[in-house]
């Protein structure tokens, strides 16, 4: 497929803009199912990556424990240089406190790696460091919504929703996009949503905390009814709905539920193969290991095998990263829970052959302080942090921006959030600013007004 040939559309997308009328915003009906026009919905770059696996630190790691070293850090550690006097911190007088963990090159191409990550240090040569990213505000609820929804706002679609109204289904038996994290996060559920997208966008969410396919996904198996009879059931319900729709014209609601529906009745036998981790041989799932996050990354593999276009991975239902006490020796077992396992998934896609096409992604909502909180403790930093992609047309074994001497604010080719999320739809084959949805009077995208692609990190 070349820059110039036709985009070809998706079978299920296809389906769902023949139900949304003129819902479409920017893009526009009639140049998506028109044969001549077809080139207006065409990729801006040709698509690097098929799907996006992410692997979300809630709570704010600290760059400088990780992929970013700072020897002044450990130089200054306990003053309070004049530097620091226009930056947010818990408390004003608080003195900087270094890293205590060494950091040695890795791999052919010699990226500085800390101590905490022995096992993914081998996988650096196809990982690439950003290390000044910024968002806008340092308070989890509205760093999670710009990060994950593009927006401060909570009524807007969360970036997974974009990738699936942009790409459609590659496997029409599973949802598009797929949210694993333990517990009951109630109060995360915003960050999946689909808002004013149709709803077979919005991602799914599923507690990995049980391994039992029939429990993590409830009500998956109909005990009432036999298969051949919920087929007629299934074909009677399509038949009246779709017959209510033809006399009250297009309704993307309508057409969702429709949609809907026959998803579950295919989920019933696709999702119990997918999920069911009892499938993997024993040395597979012993490389992962058993925690709630290698299960995570094992099953986001998984899916991602079988055609889902966007898994997130959340490491807990809170903020597990929100290290505003004892922070060091909560680095230390946070880094051991996640070290093999992210190694493990990196080393299994590129066997697969998978990694090409996988864009797999690394980071929080925001970073931490290099000054200290509560004697041994880090505040939340929005002005510069650190995050990792991987695979999917990301050049690997390189670094990307700097932060200043003490790793407290994104100086060298900073990252904003919208430039993360225009790089993200670039690599996908997407642009970011034709990706748009009209609603209420406007078009809508993920990157608001604003994001540039960084062509930099691309291979």
């Amino acid at each position: 497929m070349s820059q110039s040939q036709d985009f070809v559309l998706p079978i299920s997308r296809r389906h769902m803009i023949q139900g949304l009328g003129g819902g479409l915003g920017g893009i526009g009906l009639a140049s998506l199912l028109g044969p001549a026009s077809a080139k207006e919905f065409a990729p801006h770059a040709l698509p690097k990556a098929k799907r996006v696996i992410q692997l979300f630190m809630n709570g704010g790691p600290f760059g400088p424990d990780f992929f970013d070293p700072k020897p002044m850090l450990a130089k200054h550690n306990g003053e309070r240089p004049a530097e620091l006097d226009g930056l947010r911190t818990e408390r004003k007088t608080a003195g900087l406190m270094a890293s205590p963990f060494r950091f040695e090159p890795r791999g052919e191409s010699g990226v500085a790696v800390s101590e905490l990550l022995p096992q993914f240090s081998g996988c650096i040569d196809d990982v690439c460091v950003l290390n000044s990213v910024y968002t806008d505000n340092p308070n989890h609820g509205p760093a999670l919504l710009l990060m994950n929804n593009g927006t401060i706002v909570p009524t807007r679609p969360s970036m997974g929703s974009w990738f699936s109204y942009g790409l459609g289904a590659e496997n029409e038996s599973l949802p598009g996009y797929v949210v694993l994290c333990p517990g009951r996060p109630v109060r995360f559920s915003i960050l999946w949503t689909s808002a004013f997208l149709p709803g077979e966008h919005q991602g799914t969410y599923i507690n990995h905390s049980n391994l039992d396919p029939q429990k993590l996904i409830p009500y998956l198996r109909n005990k009432h009814l036999p298969v051949d009879e919920q087929q007629r059931q299934l074909e009677l319900m399509r038949s009246l709905n779709q017959q209510h729709q033809q006399e009250r014209g297009g309704d993307a609601q309508l057409e969702s539920r429709i949609t809907a529906m026959e998803t579950a009745f295919r989920m019933q036998f696709a999702a119990t193969e997918a999920f069911d981790l009892h499938r993997e041989p024993q040395h597979i799932r012993e490389e992962y290991g058993s925690s709630h996050f290698a299960n995570g990354c094992l099953l986001a593999r998984r899916l991602a095998e079988r055609g889902v276009r966007f898994t997130q991975v959340y490491y807990g239902d809170g903020q597990p990263w929100d290290t505003h006490g004892d922070h060091h020796n909560a680095v230390r077992n946070l880094s051991k829970d996640i070290d093999q396992p992210m190694a493990a998934l990196l080393r299994d896609l590129k066997r697969r052959g998978m990694l090409d096409e996988t864009l797999v992604i690394w980071g929080g909502e925001f970073g931490r302080t290099p000054t200290t909180e509560n004697g041994n403790g880090r505040d939340h930093n929005h002005y510069g942090f650190t995050m990792w992609m991987a695979g999917g047309g990301v050049r690997g074994g390189m670094t990307y921006g700097e932060t200043d001497d003490f790793g407290f604010q994104a100086v060298h080719n900073r990252v904003h959030i919208h430039d993360l999320h225009a790089t993200i739809l670039h690599l996908l084959g997407l642009n970011h600013e034709r990706l748009t949805y009209r609603y209420a009077g406007r078009d809508y995208r993920l990157t608001d007004v604003a994001g540039k692609v960084i062509h930099e990190i691309q291979s």
